[in-house]
């Protein structure tokens, strides 16, 4: 099969789609690989070293485009929707439920869309979006505690406080992947740290894991009011696999937080727990809103590129290598996982939530398959 890795074009996004290690194990499986030529340097790889190990270098987005199967990191955004057409497998992250308007071109066009964040294993976890979600539950404390600096618009709050004074209030929204690398670095730095969540084994979890140095709290309304109304950084860390995320933080509750707080949507690339939230960039990354400071860049791991870049294509490989090997349609068969990450296939939905976020049909991959 020819593998296309064309250069991301999201602000400030400096991750790629394929090392050449990658490359060195397509090769060796006997696909051909284009890559576009820059692809690599935001994550420090240098197009001499995808040469080594085996690509053929293009000057051009649309010589990786012409690929049969493009990977990638991040959504195409809509000066790549030229690049549609019905024989193309995008391999990438998608996060459909919040793009009604990329769904509606992947249909239009036929592409068969397989999305990192759906591809699920048997145990119900996402190993595709597992190490960007360790990578953004990190970075989201980092960002925070920089936000509540007085320069940045924050009311002046060390996370970690000093002796004699309170330590900064972490609330955070979800007790998944990104919830436990975001108390992970929150308990680091000495703040007080509260996880809510609605699974009972994931709350235990994160007891046994941390003991006393946080508070596991039920998230239900009550809860979530009386922690973040009191809280120095709120963490959006919630997720439905596929599906937009539920609000859990609404406008007006916003507006009983003291100004100077911040708050960090993790979930912002599946639409956000947070209802004020809107995607920003690592250009412009916060905006206020009734005195908040809002952080929610839809692509924080791509600041740090270099580590996130090899998370990220440590796990995505297998799959990749599978549907060259098979395509798409035989490998979708003979793996489960790979079916579940299939979101558009042929002209049709083929994944419930992103259906239902659009009010799209649905037509179940194995149908859609044939």
């Amino acid at each position: 099969m020819l593998i296309g890795v064309p250069k991301e074009i999201k602000t400030r996004e400096y991750r790629v789609g394929m090392t050449p290690a990658g490359v060195r194990a397509f090769v060796g499986r006997g696909h051909k690989v284009l890559v576009q030529q820059g692809a690599g340097e935001g994550s420090g790889i240098k197009d001499e070293a995808y040469v080594r190990a085996g690509a053929t270098m293009v000057p051009t987005a649309a010589d990786a485009w012409g690929a049969e199967m493009v990977v990638k990191v991040k959504e195409p955004l809509a000066a790549e929707y030229g690049f549609f057409r019905k024989d193309l497998i995008l391999y990438t992250y998608l996060h459909l439920a919040a793009e009604p308007e990329l769904t509606k071109k992947l249909v239009e066009t036929g592409v068969a869309g397989v999305a990192y964040e759906t591809i699920e294993l048997p145990d119900g976890s996402l190993p595709l979006l597992r190490p960007m979600s360790e990578v953004a539950g990190r970075m989201a404390v980092q960002v925070g505690a920089a936000c509540l600096q007085k320069e940045h618009g924050g009311k002046g709050i060390l996370l970690g406080g000093v002796p004699g004074t309170r330590r900064g209030r972490v609330v955070i929204l979800g007790g998944g992947v990104v919830g436990k690398n975001a108390a992970t670095i929150a308990v680091g730095m000495g703040a007080q740290v509260t996880v809510l969540d609605v699974r009972g084994e994931t709350m235990e979890y994160l007891e046994d894991v941390f003991g006393g140095a946080i508070e596991t709290l039920y998230s239900n309304a009550d809860n979530i009011e009386a922690c973040v109304s009191r809280a120095d950084l709120v963490i959006g860390a919630v997720l439905v696999t596929g599906a937009k995320a539920p609000k859990l933080v609404t406008e007006k509750l916003l507006t009983e937080m003291e100004k100077g707080s911040v708050v960090v949507d993790v979930a912002v690339d599946q639409g956000g727990c947070i209802e004020t939230c809107r995607p920003t960039t690592h250009d412009n990354p916060t905006y206020e809103v009734h005195g908040v400071v809002h952080y929610c860049v839809a692509n924080m791991p791509g600041a740090v590129s270099h580590t996130s870049t090899w998370a990220l294509t440590n796990t995505t490989l297998q799959y990749g290598l599978a549907i060259a090997d098979k395509g798409v349609a035989a490998a979708a068969r003979a793996d489960r996982s790979i079916l579940l990450g299939l979101n558009t296939f042929g002209g049709a939905v083929t994944y419930d939530a992103v259906a239902q976020a659009h009010n799209l049909d649905f037509v179940p991959a194995e149908r859609a398959l044939g």
